[in-house]
């Protein structure tokens, strides 16, 4: 009798002390949470307290419309639509030729290739993702803008189309890696079933296994738009930097360049500028965000 209720209360004692240690990681994994939250709230913050002023003292339409950026001149212009038409232009671009290309090699990754030219693959897309974004640039600077200027037959290969070859070949590794693992993780039984029902593997592969994977590809597309509105050091050696209107061939300077090439020596009403740009920028990847949250909340509804 004795012994039962001891074990009976050490058993309480026990349940007890693992109900206290749940609560203790809950409260940790609580407070890593607010934390990251916090990180956001106090970017967001300073980057509006930091921009709005130049916003307000330049004029929402001379800084949001106005074609001419000339901080340094007499008369100075405060201009960004270049680096936003630049911006857009030059992701637009990357998304269209990036995401056909990494989606379908996830397919083949996921579905269709042997194991051992898998391993090989993905390894190489492995590498691919750790190269660093400078690399990236002077390969570009080296190959790509000399090769653009002979086959077109440009003054200048330094263009637009430079950038947006490169930012294609730097947002293929964060598209395809992260489809691969949605494509991955569809349960087998879909795939069956539908092979049960007559259909071929390449019809399977395509209306049951990519719509059960959708809200993966989505995310992998909204990574890979991160990374190419994001990107500055490669797009800075081979975009030209050059405040001019986007054209293919014409030498551009995106956002992310402008900040990049301008903080190190600006000061005033210049650098207040450049943090408006860095707020410009950080609304853009909110919106995209939540735009795409939008449509894959509709779709599930």
């Amino acid at each position: 009798m004795k012994q039962s209720v001891k074990s009976e209360a050490y058993a309480q004692q026990r349940m007890k002390s693992k109900q206290r240690m749940e609560r203790i990681i809950h409260g940790v994994f609580l407070l890593l949470g607010l934390i990251t939250v916090g990180c956001v709230l106090l970017i967001t913050l300073y980057l509006v307290i930091s921009g709005l002023p130049a916003i307000v003292e330049i004029g929402p339409v001379d800084f949001f419309l106005g074609q001419e950026w000339a901080p340094t001149a007499g008369e100075p212009s405060y201009g960004i639509l270049p680096f936003i038409l630049s911006s857009v232009a030059g992701t637009a671009g990357a998304i269209l030729l990036g995401v056909p290309i990494g989606f379908m090699t996830a397919v083949f990754l996921s579905k269709m290739a042997p194991s051992r030219l898998k391993d090989v693959m993905e390894g190489a897309v492995s590498l691919l993702a750790g190269i660093p974004s400078v690399v990236y640039g002077l390969v570009g600077m080296m190959v790509l803008v000399p090769g653009i200027r002979k086959l077109f037959n440009v003054p200048d290969g330094a263009s637009l189309l430079a950038a947006i070859v490169v930012l294609t070949v730097m947002i293929l590794p964060s598209i395809i890696k992260m489809s691969v693992t949605a494509l991955d993780a569809v349960p087998r039984e879909y795939e069956d079933a539908s092979l049960a029902l007559g259909a071929t593997a390449v019809e399977t592969y395509f209306r049951v296994s990519v719509p059960a994977a959708r809200s993966g590809i989505a995310a992998a597309v909204v990574l890979g738009v991160g990374r190419a509105i994001g990107e500055a050091m490669a797009v800075m050696m081979v975009a030209g930097n050059a405040p001019n209107m986007p054209g293919l061939f014409e030498s551009v300077r995106f956002l992310t360049t402008a900040v990049a090439s301008e903080m190190a020596y600006s000061s005033g009403l210049q650098r207040q500028a450049l943090f408006s740009i860095a707020l410009v920028l950080f609304l853009f990847i909110m919106l995209i965000n939540a735009t795409l949250n939008f449509f894959l909340k509709r779709e599930k509804e």
